[in-house]
């Protein structure tokens, strides 16, 4: 049993591995669990371009392994790791595993947590499952540098600096994710993360957000619904929310993009004074920073263009579009 879903909006294609990320994912269950495992295809099927439903055998991971980008099991976590160990070679291109309880009360990630297992735990959430996150940035509820690549829409182009850079992240010493445009060459050291655009030629845009301390998810929601009807893009076409790192914990904020599966990326200060927009703000006159909606759509945008200056909603969510 399969669902094919190649128009998803929320799925993510990627040429490399990115973290984060999963399309193609494969329910393995027993046989008496398969009306358990059709409800996890009817919950979280649209989500993904495809997921079949596979009846457990004894060799059922070996034979579809590196078919699924992973493999959820509707089984004991010790059958699941017992079935898999002899098959594990490198984080980078192994298949994710989720295993989740019949009653669907835990989905817990036991291989590949950045590369698809969180991802599926927090879907599954929605049908009441419990996401058991045991990944460091997750377990301190920190955006390790994966979790930033798929904000981006980007890869990790080196998976093995990731070690360092996410130590960095649960120390709070990474910073922000930092932007170079070319033609340029870059030499890095074993403790940079490159990450790279997954569309080098994308067409999607940017919302660049400011709002008042205490704005609601649905006025960021309407107020950005209504900065997109003065374009040409709508919902679809939005790769991420950008705003300033003095507004990343707005729970509204937070809570819209969560609703649109949409990643929220944070500048710095020194970076939006780089990509000031054209409009003058309060902001900068009463606390020294640029306008937040122009200057992070510009900064966040692939071509630093402004596609729509900003428009604020309801006296509370500024927002401008970017590409």
């Amino acid at each position: 049993m399969s669902t094919d879903n190649n128009d998803s909006s929320s799925s993510c294609k990627t040429p490399d591995s990115d973290g984060e990320v999963a399309e193609e994912i494969a329910v393995v269950a027993f046989e008496r669990k398969m009306d358990t495992a059709e409800e996890i295809v009817e919950g979280i099927g649209d989500r993904y371009e495809t997921v079949d439903v596979l009846e457990y055998h004894g060799d059922v991971f070996e034979e579809y392994w590196g078919e699924y980008d992973c493999f959820v099991g509707l089984m004991a976590s010790g059958i699941a790791m017992r079935k898999t160990a002899h098959l594990l070679d490198d984080k980078w291109d192994d298949p994710a595993i989720c295993v989740v309880d019949e009653e669907l009360t835990w989905a817990i990630p036991i291989t590949g947590g950045h590369h698809g297992a969180n991802q599926v735990a927090d879907d599954l959430a929605s049908m009441g499952a419990v996401p058991a996150m045991t990944t460091a940035s997750e377990a301190a509820d920190k955006q390790g540098v994966e979790k930033q690549a798929k904000a981006l829409d980007a890869h990790v182009v080196n998976g093995d600096s990731t070690v360092a850079t996410n130590l960095a992240v649960l120390d709070d010493e990474l910073g922000p994710v930092e932007r170079l445009d070319g033609p340029k060459a870059v030499l890095v050291g074993d403790d940079v993360t490159v990450l790279k655009r997954n569309k080098d030629d994308g067409e999607g845009v940017v919302l660049g957000t400011g709002s008042v301390s205490g704005a609601t998810s649905e006025q960021f929601l309407a107020a950005w619904k209504r900065a997109l009807e003065s374009t040409d893009y709508d919902l679809d076409d939005v790769e991420f929310v950008a705003t300033a790192t003095r507004k990343e914990d707005e729970e509204g904020l937070l809570a819209a993009a969560d609703e649109l599966d949409l990643g929220v990326v944070a500048f710095e200060k020194e970076t939006l004074e780089d990509f000031e927009g054209p409009t003058p703000s309060k902001s900068k006159e009463l606390i020294g920073w640029p306008g937040i909606a122009e200057a992070s759509a510009i900064a966040g945008g692939r071509n630093h263009d402004l596609v729509a200056e900003k428009t604020r909603y309801d006296d509370a969510v500024t927002v401008a579009v970017g590409r």
